[in-house]
């Protein structure tokens, strides 16, 4: 059997456009959705861990490309891609992506070390102390008031009762109570002011802060129960990687001519 030319031309040409229209989910009004969006987009839902891949999430994904294509160029058509606003957000858009692509090759490039989360967390372990103290104090707004508090306290009035002049309205109602915490919560110099103190004593001096001035009672003392490194390794880790990254961009902006 032989060709005629009408036919043979027909069939060389549809040989040569099976691979391409292959390669096309679909054609909206002469505009392709080419195949790797789909995949892009299957690739992005099952690594999320939404859904496997399958043939009916594919065609899911696909008629939601050709609606967003539909309502794409019908935006194209009516000139929203030319207003002014729209750009502007599509600006931000693409800056938006472009960095976070420099981000990840940047982190992939410079990871944080286990060595590094490990000091980090010593770090904060030392800071943090061993310690945990259960302490109340009372807010007051002069020196003088202060010493009338632990002149009143000296002569056997209850702690919990004077809280009640707090300036600190959040824990004054509570006796001054300010619930367990290591030193490290709290500004030094108001750390420093109870960490001498044993169970059941107070400060015998008004302890000066911004806010006033504060009598400060130690309830209890207790082991300090501090996470352990496993349990806070993923967030240390983040940590570290903002500040390479604010590092990297503050080295990049001193490096640039800014006018």
């Amino acid at each position: 059997m032989t060709f005629k030319p009408a036919r043979l031309l027909l069939a060389l040409l549809a040989v040569v456009a099976a691979p391409a229209f292959a390669q096309n989910v679909a054609v909206v009004n002469g505009k392709a959705i080419p195949t790797s969006r789909v995949d892009a987009v299957v690739k992005q839902v099952v690594a999320q861990g939404q859904q496997p891949d399958s043939p009916q999430l594919r065609e899911l994904i696909k008629k939601d490309l050709i609606g967003r294509e539909v309502m794409m160029q019908e935006a194209e058509k009516e000139g929203f891609g030319k207003d002014a606003a729209v750009k502007a957000q599509i600006e931000n858009a693409r800056q938006a992506i472009i960095i976070n692509a420099l981000v990840g090759d940047y982190v992939k490039k410079n990871p944080v070390t286990d060595a590094a989360v490990k000091a980090e967390y010593d770090k904060f372990t030392a800071q943090a102390g061993d310690k945990e103290y259960h302490v109340r104090h009372i807010l007051l707004g002069t020196e003088a008031e202060a010493n009338d508090v632990i002149a009143k306290l000296k002569g056997g009035a209850k702690f919990e009762d004077l809280a009640k002049l707090s300036k600190d309205t959040g824990s004054a109602s509570n006796g001054g109570d300010l619930d367990w915490a290591t030193p490290s919560s709290f500004p030094k110099v108001f750390s420093d002011a109870f960490v001498g103190l044993q169970k059941g004593q107070y400060t015998d001096k008004p302890v000066q802060s911004p806010n006033g001035f504060h009598v400060i009672k130690v309830d209890d003392i207790r082991a300090a129960k501090l996470p352990t490194l496993e349990e806070v390794k993923p967030q240390i880790a983040e940590k570290l990687t903002q500040d390479k990254l604010q590092a990297y961009q503050a080295e990049l902006v001193k490096k640039a001519k800014v006018q």
